[in-house]
């Protein structure tokens, strides 16, 4: 069953720069070869930064776009480009670049071998600023605007296979990469804080990341340490991986069970400082270096730990069974539950490894042709962009999310079409000095599309995103208005 899924706030969104890779499916086959269109928006963006400090903006959307798309007998190819074009009228009058520029291009490929054989291969590549283009349809890592020319990559792979009547199986891979402009953090000396952590409960440690040097530190950006933090290229450049087999099993024609295993695996490759526990020697001393060499301090002397990108290097195997059920020919559903177990094995002091719940609901109801309603439950973890190291020095190293998503559309008229999509999430930071903090982020979107003719529609919409955060400065709410006219040949 193809999920019809769009994520909130990305309906049209104005100043957002995306429409979703796979929101209008790609294997709907277009009447012709090719495809040109072209969006003009005017909009208005309470906050654009999607920041605490709120800076609201009046501004022009230019979207043009190209598509090719070639249906054989057995087999379905296609690629399509969509350039964005962001003008902020605030930003032209204090003098700074007012222009923002995303690019996304999607290339699909879906061929039957024969009648038990199917492939289907899938790739998005965007480059922007706003997170719902870098990370859609699911909690973002970076839930606000970033500068730069930073991209993200969704490639799948997927192979079914009918062996019999009743039984079949999906083979499937994943490649998820991102990579961020911002970086340059470095480790920098600081005054001795009046208190520090202590980690004489922790044994003798074999560190590389260790510094000797008799003093504290944290992690600054760039080339100003006055201004502590890791770069979100420390951070968040990752490669995520999975490889995933169902075992499929057709009891009736309108009813399948699967049970399936799915193994993950995520390596940051930024290679910079991302966190750093300072403590004092209050038992034996430790061993740094390579090879390692016993230091030199002995009782009541300071000390730091590094963590770099790899220290959230994990593996993850999930287990689950599931369920797809055709209720009625306008009712489907599709379920799977199951479990996580994550190994954190790059942790220079804490190996962890969690377990945790593991779910993915998805409900379609079509009540008349043009017309449905979505609803699903999504459970699992993903990355974050907080880093913090608590006491016994454990380091953040992602977030447990659970998000709740339901759409509609209707059609009001054969040429008029009214959409709402909404979205809610809710996560809590996984070990290190924010374990207890949580996430929550909520988005509607409303949009309302004339079709004036075979090339031409208008439309106007509001969207609402909010994000509250047990972290200072990160809470933030937005508002967003928006008209257009598309042009399509």
């Amino acid at each position: 069953m193809k999920k019809i899924f769009i994520s909130a706030g990305l309906v049209a969104a104005s100043a957002a720069g995306f429409q979703n890779v796979f929101a209008d499916g790609l294997d709907v086959v277009s009447p012709k070869a090719w495809n040109v269109s072209g969006t003009l928006r005017g909009f208005y963006d309470d906050n654009y930064s999607i920041s605490p400090t709120r800076q609201g903006s009046a501004g022009i959307e230019v979207s043009p776009e190209i598509s090719f798309n070639v249906p054989f007998q057995s087999t379905d190819l296609g690629i399509r480009y969509i350039y964005g074009l962001y003008y902020y009228q605030q930003r032209q009058d204090l003098s700074v670049n007012p222009f923002d520029q995303t690019h996304q291009l999607d290339f699909w490929f879906d061929h039957s071998f024969n009648e038990r054989w199917r492939l289907k291969v899938t790739d998005s590549f965007a480059v922007g600023q706003d997170p719902a283009l870098l990370q859609p349809n699911q909690p973002t890592a970076v839930p606000y605007r970033v500068e730069g020319d930073n991209f993200a990559n969704h490639a799948n792979i997927t192979l079914d296979t009918d062996w019999t009547r009743l039984f079949s199986t999906s083979l499937s891979y994943g490649n998820n990469a991102y990579d961020y402009q911002q970086s340059g953090a470095q480790v920098g000396a600081v005054m001795a804080p009046t208190t520090a952590p202590n980690l004489a409960s922790i044994p003798t440690i074999l560190s590389i990341n260790g510094l000797n040097d008799g003093s504290w530190h944290n992690v600054t950006t760039g080339n100003n340490p006055a201004i502590p933090g890791a770069s979100l290229a420390g951070l968040l450049n990752r490669v995520e991986q999975n490889i995933s087999l169902d075992l499929q099993w057709h009891i009736q024609p309108e009813t399948m069970v699967f049970i399936g295993y799915n193994f993950g695996l995520v390596n940051y490759f930024g290679n910079e400082p991302i966190a750093v526990a300072n403590y004092i020697h209050s038992a034996s001393p430790i061993l740094v270096g390579t090879p390692p060499v016993l230091t030199g301090f002995g009782l009541n002397q300071p000390d730091s730990i590094v963590y770099y990108s790899n220290s959230r290097d994990s593996v993850t195997h999930y287990g689950y069974v599931g369920v797809q059920h055709q209720f009625t020919p306008s009712l489907s559903g599709t379920g799977k539950i199951g479990v996580s177990y994550t190994d954190n094995y790059n942790d220079p002091l804490n190996n962890s490894t969690t377990l945790e719940p593991y779910a993915d609901i998805n409900v379609v109801y079509t009540y008349i042709p043009g017309s449905y309603i979505q609803l699903g439950f999504t459970q699992d973890q993903n990355a974050t962009d907080i880093a913090q190291v608590d006491s016994g020095g454990n380091l953040t190293q992602s977030q447990e999310s659970s998000s709740l998503y339901f759409d509609i559309n209707h059609r009001l008229t054969p040429k008029l079409l009214a959409s709402v999509v909404t979205r809610y999430s809710y996560s809590t930071f996984i070990s290190g000095g924010s374990s207890y903090g949580s996430q929550t982020q909520f988005g509607i979107g409303a949009n309302l599309n004339y079709q004036i003719n075979n090339h031409f529609s208008c439309e106007v919409g509001y969207n609402f995103d909010n994000l509250d955060s047990s972290i200072p400065g990160q809470a933030y709410d937005r508002n967003r208005v928006y008209l257009g006219v598309t042009a399509n040949y």
